[in-house]
């Protein structure tokens, strides 16, 4: 497999997902439109060789397709993503094995936590340059500004390492970098990730906090700083287990700290608790300009890269998006540990419209009344990222989640607003919705579309329209007959069906 950018654009190539594009381009601007089209058509990745104002290549929209983000983590099928989620809910939760082929699953899995142990480069390509001092200029990467009323230049794929002063143990994040100047960006991070924690410490210990961005990584492990599961393992060892074997760290040159040895650029530098700057406005993922916040201060003193450095990036926005569909191989991820924390889900899925996770829709094998309401509660307290959730919809198991229009007709005819809908007031809410009345604080809503059962209903409900299974056996083996069988019946275009679905390109 691939354990380094370069490798996975190698892939992509070979697969014919690669396009690359030899005009003069502008960062400002000009890549994230062009990516933006790329990104409404499912379009391939692009790799921009000739970038206005820098000698770097820009790599950008490498995960914009459920099927590419399934091959950076080794994969064909989505499907196959509910395995690894399967291990993941095995180590989040072990139980005793009552079985011995139960116990041999458990060691295989422990197996796989061993050999996702990193291993170390003594020669790592990041370290073929290194520049320090008054020669390191942040302006030489060549950082794109993805919309009109952003701030600046930003970084968006870089992994942000830092560690606990205290325990040493490390943190990998994925967060958002603006630039300031030639050696200063200002990093935007919530206040419960694991980045601000640290600083938090270091502040209390009087200590600067050193910090380090990885830029150009093999994009599993990308996937794996963004997964939000609470396990007590490291994101090397996520890596690990996603791509099958340890990930290859070496430290940093000036900082003690440990960065992906196959980096396309590493950036060292320490945070001054309580030095701030502006940050923002910047388009995300809401489909909106964010707020200016006063975020921490990276001053940077040294820049290492490997010989002509590849730059990776991408940038937030209304869905389809890159995160839109990283968020889509993680829902599939989630879905394993989700049925280990709430037994009667069968299912559940988050879609992109819904901006992945304002909005999930939920199957359950129904058993007893009221268990919709249960399913919906429990979702919500299950894992840390569905805090933010504002709708949950409850179907029947026998609705395909991931059809709208099922979806729609279930919500239609097996819901009445006045018994099934039920809102949650003033819960904690998420800071970038500007729906909610009060910022950080919104409601939710549940609403049960499942077919109701005593005491739920007085009355029986109807029985469901379906066709003779004799007569649809016998249409089956006559299609050909009938002079049918050029039709293909498989392929669903909506907007024959009254929708106008086109792109959203300029939202």
């Amino acid at each position: 497999m691939a354990r380094d950018l370069r490798g996975f654009l190698k892939i992509l190539e070979d697969r014919g997902q690669l396009c690359r594009i030899k005009a003069l381009v502008d960062p400002d601007l000009e890549i994230a439109e062009i990516c933006n089209r790329m990104l409404q058509k499912g379009g391939p990745a692009l790799l921009f060789e000739n970038v206005k104002g820098s000698n770097h290549p820009i790599a950008i929209n490498l995960l914009g397709t459920e099927e590419r983000v399934c091959w950076a983590m080794n994969m064909e099928k989505p499907q196959e993503l509910e395995t690894l989620g399967k291990k993941l809910g095995m180590l989040q939760q072990p139980k005793p094995p009552k079985k011995i082929s139960q116990a041999v699953e458990f060691g295989k899995v422990l197996f796989d936590v061993v050999k996702a142990k990193p291993g170390r480069d003594f020669f790592p390509p990041c370290q073929q340059v290194v520049i320090e001092g008054n020669a390191l200029d942040l302006n030489k990467i060549p950082m794109i500004r993805p919309y009109p009323g952003d701030a600046g230049k930003i970084i968006t794929l870089g992994l942000v390492i830092t560690k606990d002063c205290e325990t040493g143990t490390p943190n990998v994040g994925v967060y958002r970098l603006q630039l300031q100047s030639r050696n200063t960006m200002s990093v935007h991070w919530l206040s419960v990730r694991g980045g601000a924690r640290h600083l938090r410490k270091a502040a209390e210990n009087g200590k600067k906090l050193e910090i380090a961005i990885a830029l150009g990584v093999d994009p599993l492990i990308i996937m794996a700083a963004a997964t939000p599961i609470p396990v007590d393992l490291s994101e090397w060892l996520f890596a690990g287990l996603y791509g099958g074997s340890g990930v290859n760290l070496n430290k940093c040159k000036t900082l003690d700290l440990e960065v992906p040895a196959d980096s396309e650029f590493v950036l060292e530098g320490t945070i001054t608790p309580g030095e701030v700057l502006p940050d923002g406005p910047f388009g995300d993922h809401m489909g909106y300009y964010g707020g200016v916040e006063d975020s921490p201060v990276v001053r940077f003193h040294c820049m290492t890269h490997r010989k002509d450095p590849i730059y990776l990036t991408t940038f937030s926005g209304r869905p389809p998006k890159e995160e839109a569909m990283m968020a889509i191989a993680l829902n599939r991820i989630y879905t394993p540990i989700l049925r280990q924390q709430v037994s009667e889900i069968v299912d559940f899925f988050l879609p992109m419209e819904a901006l992945s996770y304002k909005a999930a829709v939920i199957s359950i094998k129904k058993a007893y009344p009221g268990q919709a309401r249960r399913a919906a509660l429990a979702f919500w307290s299950a894992l840390p990222q569905f805090t933010y959730t504002k709708f949950v919809i409850v179907v029947d198991e026998s609705i395909n989640i991931r059809d709208p229009r099922q979806v729609v007709w279930a919500i239609s005819s097996k819901v009445d607003p006045s018994r099934d809908v039920f809102i949650l007031p003033n819960t904690p809410f998420d800071s970038l919705d500007f729906a909610s009345e009060k910022i950080g604080l919104g409601g939710r809503m549940g609403i049960d579309a499942t077919t109701k059962i005593p005491p739920e209903t007085d009355h029986e409900w109807g029985a469901t329209l379906e066709s003779d299974p004799d007569v649809a056996a016998m249409v089956d083996r006559r299609w050909e007959e009938y002079g049918l069988d050029n039709l293909k019946l498989g392929e669903v275009d909506p907007n024959l069906f009254g929708y106008d679905i086109r792109s959203t390109i300029n939202n």
